[in-house]
């Protein structure tokens, strides 16, 4: 019997005859426009995944873009889970992140940045204390100083005889780094063990953790965000707090939840196990609240009275039925005001207007998802088309694709018994990742142009 929310069927792969190699998975809707708005999702803008977690049938693992039809626009696969795959934006130009390490609840290595050929143009990492390839994969943002804050978790000495651990024990630290991008350097550190307890933290002590070869993980950060020039916000899993944390001094303008909560809560308002708080524009503060019991995990806004020192619901973002999404998780604000969730450890992604009404949700059927981002995205990739020919009696067809490339627009066949005799014979519309084009008498040679809206020629293939 599967999950109350999670489809009961195998996940189904895109076959490609162009690129066989590449088996994304089929992105269906569960729902659409549920609520009594006359609204449409977000258009103009594509939805970045990171498929993972082999043993959940996923059909690949690695980095995926796909458009709001869930068709497939860049895959990129790997033999590890990928981590935070997003857009971004570094030294005035977009550009694509995502964490590469080894993982379990959580990771030690490298972020990854690439350009819009999707070439890699920098490896940002930890320094410092820490040492290089100590970034935790829960946090990457750039930041618009071109810094990226990231997160760790050494292994440090720690008293856990206040939650029945040995005085002489060992936990996993939470800390927050902020990296120069160009150079390196560490420009910002803050190290959860100055600030926070052992004592705040809702993780229950197993047996034999808290040794140096168990080392207990009390505080799970898993957000870092820049809010202001003094300040930065910080999410801790396993105290179930957000905290305002004052660069200067790494001490606190306030905590949101937790054992020592700065807020009293009105009806709906408290959260657990959280991830990805971020404070927008209008003083909100979004998380994924990833909490079931007694409904379902949830997108959350709050709203923050800082006189009378209460938190609210200003919105909360539900899926179509109940979905326990005990891990993982995000919440965006997009432009328009809507609000775009990825559910983490379930395989779905929604958006919402930001009152709260499900526009859309979308099931990826296996596998999970750290987080999932939508943005508009623009790729020019320096590899050149892909194109394979299936003859059949004097007919055949063409299957074009080129993998990444946004701005295709028609594909155009020539053939000839040459190059240099090949006249074309067909265009078509791009139809999809892959366009099949059925071909009347073709020639020994066949190729493939790609082209753009204007009709001028991105790449070409030959078709064999």
């Amino acid at each position: 019997m599967g999950r109350p929310d999670r489809p009961d069927r195998p996940a189904r792969a895109w076959q490609f005859v162009s690129r066989p190699d590449l088996t994304p998975p089929v992105i269906t809707s569960t729902v659409k426009a549920r609520g009594p708005l006359p609204l449409e999702p977000t258009e103009g803008s594509d939805v970045f995944l990171g498929p993972k977690d082999t043993d959940t049938s996923v059909t690949m693992q690695g980095e995926l873009i796909v458009d709001t039809q869930g068709d497939p626009i860049w895959v990129n696969s790997s033999p590890v889970g990928t981590f935070n795959f997003r857009e971004q934006t570094y030294q005035g130009k977009p550009v694509l992140t995502y964490w590469d390490g080894n993982s379990t609840s959580y990771g030690h290595g490298d972020v990854v940045i690439l350009d819009d050929t999707y070439t890699p143009i920098a490896t940002v990492t930890t320094a410092g204390d820490l040492g290089p390839h100590q970034a935790d994969m829960h946090e990457s943002a750039i930041t618009p100083q071109g810094t990226m804050l990231l997160t760790s978790y050494p292994e440090v000495r720690a008293d856990l005889s206040s939650i029945g651990g040995p005085k002489d024990g060992w936990v996993l630290e939470g800390v927050a780094q902020e990296v120069d991008i160009a150079t390196g350097a560490v420009v910002f550190e803050w190290r959860s063990l100055d600030h926070v307890p052992v004592s705040d933290t809702y993780q229950p002590l197993a047996a034999g953790q808290g040794t140096q070869a168990n080392p207990f993980d009390y505080f799970h950060i898993n957000s870092v965000q820049d809010v202001g020039p003094d300040q930065v916000l910080i999410s801790a899993r396993h105290t179930h707090a957000i905290y305002e944390v004052t660069r200067q001094t790494g001490s606190f303008t306030w905590q949101l939840g937790g054992r020592q909560s700065s807020f009293t809560f009105g009806p709906g308002a408290t959260f657990a196990w959280q991830h990805d708080a971020r404070l927008q524009a209008d003083g909100t503060i979004t998380m994924f609240d990833n909490e079931a019991a007694p409904t379902s995990s949830r997108g959350l806004r709050l709203s923050l009275d800082l006189a009378a020192m209460t938190a609210t619901v200003a919105a909360q973002y539900l899926p179509p039925t109940a979905r326990d999404a005990a891990t993982q998780g995000d919440v965006q604000v997009l432009p328009d005001g809507n609000v775009f969730v990825g559910w983490g450890q379930e395989p779905f992604y929604s958006e919402y207007t930001g009152g709260g009404w499900l526009l859309a949700d979308e099931t990826f059927t296996a596998g999970t998802s750290y987080r999932t981002f939508r943005a508009p995205w623009t790729g020019r990739p320096t590899t050149p088309p892909d194109a394979a020919l299936r003859r059949s009696g004097s007919g055949a067809t063409v299957y074009a694709s080129w993998n990444g490339a946004t701005q295709v627009a028609s594909w155009r066949v020539l053939t000839g018994s040459d190059a240099t005799s090949a006249r074309p014979v067909a265009t078509v519309r791009r139809t999809g990742f892959e366009t099949a084009i059925p071909v009347k008498h073709p020639g020994a040679y066949v190729q493939v142009q790609a082209l753009d809206a204007s009709g001028a020629v991105l790449g070409s293939a030959v078709a064999g």
